[in-house]
């Protein structure tokens, strides 16, 4: 499968306006997010850097769909997710969205081929396309040859990187990774950030990293600092 196959979609454009987002408790009300305007066009990579509890990561789960905010719109493409039904959101994290995590978010009991599988499978792939498709991402990140292994039998770096494989299986047209090299030494942690920035540059994905290492964020041609539940620069 060629790359042209691999990668039939194309990035799309994220627009978020006046979005806030506030988590309420018995004893009292979190801003986690205070009107922020943001806005990345298709094929972009972008960093976003902010200490913990800047709302970083919040805004990422509104945007991928796996929170609703408390105001304001996001639209993603043709999309408005602020007001999309449930099923919806489900459809869109399936099929629109590939999510990094810091964690690496793999089945422990599956091999890194089978992990690969099981999105397509989801999505109700054939059969035939899931192992095609589950090979060439493998040998896009550089593990063709570790595809039986299971992640416990993989090293950070490359569980991440098969995170990265697991992400694009339904060909997302956004790409959402969260601090994706927080547990990778320096090496690794700029092998990934440059994979990234690869399938944005090279493949027109749209992409979009949190993180609060300066180090990778720097490798970013459009970078924004948040604090406090708002961006408070922007550099490009």
């Amino acid at each position: 499968m060629d790359n042209v196959t691999l990668f039939a979609n194309q990035g799309v454009d994220i627009n978020v306006s006046n979005l806030t987002k506030v988590y309420k408790t018995a004893a009292e009300e979190v801003s986690a997010l205070k009107g922020v305007d943001f806005s990345v066009k298709s094929g972009q990579a972008v960093a976003i850097m902010g200490p913990s509890g800047c709302g970083k990561s919040t805004l990422m789960n509104l945007i991928g769909g796996v929170d609703n905010p408390t105001s304001g719109n996001i639209s993603v493409g043709d999309q408005e997710i602020s007001t999309t039904t449930e099923r919806g959101l489900e459809q869109y994290r399936l099929l629109k969205v590939g999510f990094v995590f810091q964690f690496f978010n793999l089945v422990p009991t599956m091999t890194a081929f089978e992990n690969l599988e099981l999105p397509m499978m989801v999505a109700g792939k054939e059969e035939a396309e899931c192992r095609e498709r589950a090979h060439a991402l493998l040998d896009l990140v550089g593990l063709a040859h570790k595809g039986e292994k299971r992640p416990d039998q993989l090293s950070g770096g490359e569980q991440q990187r098969v995170g990265i494989a697991l992400a694009l299986a339904n060909d997302p047209q956004l790409l959402l990774a969260d601090e994706p090299t927080g547990n990778l030494d320096e090496k690794n942690a700029t092998n990934i950030t440059q994979l990234l920035l690869s399938l944005a540059e090279q493949n027109g994905k749209t992409v979009v990293m949190v993180s609060h290492d300066p180090k990778c964020i720097a490798q970013f041609p459009i970078t924004y600092a948040m604090r406090d539940g708002n961006f408070v620069a922007q550099e490009s």
